[in-house]
């Protein structure tokens, strides 16, 4: 092990938790942060909500059938942006090393630590209990030598859990969970995985490397890694974004002009997790891939980023113009991006090298 002490912060159903805060009518009621609409998908469900089976990014008309009791607010992404800055004044407190992975989540250096507590873990419980103090917030926090790990053991006891995974434990704790856990094995690789009897991460340590890589290529060698718990990627503040994408595969292929309603809900999806940066996109990207597996990718980059999601999404249909194909070309997915990120008043040079 590398000898540093990671820490992951999440914030429990943040927006849904802050609008419990700030209205106290919604506490203990299931709430959904969501536009009403066939169109619109969920941001976030409080916990009440999860109960009868709501989760993110689900289609609000699907919530609604689930709970119909569900109480619907709008987004506020501007209070949302606010909290999480009182949230990192709080990091801030304890390290400089803060990698921001959304408004919500966050990686945390402590190997050293500026309140000089004598342990990580007492770092996460003081973190936790000053979230909980003074913004009338819970965080769970996952305490390990790793991001993989803390990633993992933050999410062990949610809500408003505390995990630690000691060093010495690593191999142990990894052994029983299903390979699924590991980060980037979806459902495809898993599936590929099982059929080959490695159902957990322990029957997954006895493939050795060069089996690995031969099936996954480059991506084994992670694999043989996170299997044994190691992951050498360090904490990376201000870590700036390169692009945000929502993609999803159809159920079964269609005509190209029949995509139109899954753009719809994609560049919801995309527009909604941009809401969570600071910087600005000026690029739209369409993603789209033929039965016969083929990529194709259109774009455009504006002077003046889209100012809200519907604009996104009329860039992303009228990108469809562009595809060019055979009328009978049908489709098995498709994905609507944002891309050429810049800080609000950045002057925007057209790119060279657009997406």
């Amino acid at each position: 092990m590398n000898g540093r002490k990671i820490v992951h912060v999440d914030m429990d159903a943040f927006y849904a938790s802050v609008e419990q805060r700030d209205s106290p009518e919604l506490r203990g009621k299931p709430v959904v942060v969501a536009w009403r609409g066939k169109r619109s998908v969920v941001c976030a469900a409080s916990y009440e909500a999860r109960h009868f089976g709501v989760r993110s990014a689900m289609v609000a008309t699907h919530a609604e059938r689930l709970c119909p009791e569900a109480v619907f607010v709008p987004p506020d992404f501007t209070r949302y942006r606010a909290v999480s800055r009182a949230v990192r004044e709080i990091f801030l407190r304890h390290t400089d090393l803060i990698e921001p992975l959304s408004l919500d989540e966050a990686y945390l250096d402590v190997t050293e630590n500026k309140t000089g507590l004598a342990t990580a873990t007492k770092v996460a419980s003081t973190i936790r209990q000053q979230i909980r103090e003074e913004l009338s917030l819970t965080a769970s926090a996952g305490v390990a030598p790793n991001k993989f790990l803390s990633k993992i053991a933050s999410d062990w006891r949610k809500p408003n859990g505390l995990f630690v995974i000691q060093p010495a434990e690593v191999a142990s704790f990894l052994t029983p969970l299903p390979v699924g856990r590991i980060p980037g094995v979806g459902k495809v690789t898993e599936e590929k995985l099982v059929r080959l009897g490695m159902r957990t991460v322990g029957e997954l340590r006895t493939l050795p490397l060069n089996e690995l890589q031969r099936m996954f290529g480059r991506y084994g060698q992670r694999l043989y890694e996170l299997a044994r718990g190691i992951d050498e990627n360090p904490v990376v503040p201000n870590r700036p974004t390169k692009s945000i994408s929502a993609e999803d595969t159809f159920e079964q292929d269609v005509l190209l002009a029949e995509t139109e309603p899954m753009i719809r809900r994609l560049a919801e999806k995309t527009w909604l997790a941009s809401r969570k940066e600071s910087r600005i996109a000026r690029t739209v990207v369409l993603k789209l891939k033929t039965a016969e597996f083929r990529v194709m990718t259109r774009s455009q980059t504006a002077p003046e980023p889209p100012a809200s999601q519907e604009e996104l999404t009329q860039i992303a249909l009228s990108l469809l113009q562009k595809v060019g194909t055979d009328p009978g070309q049908r489709f098995r997915l498709a994905g609507v991006g944002l891309g050429n990120f810049r800080d609000p008043g950045e002057s925007a040079e057209p790119s060279l090298f657009p997406l």
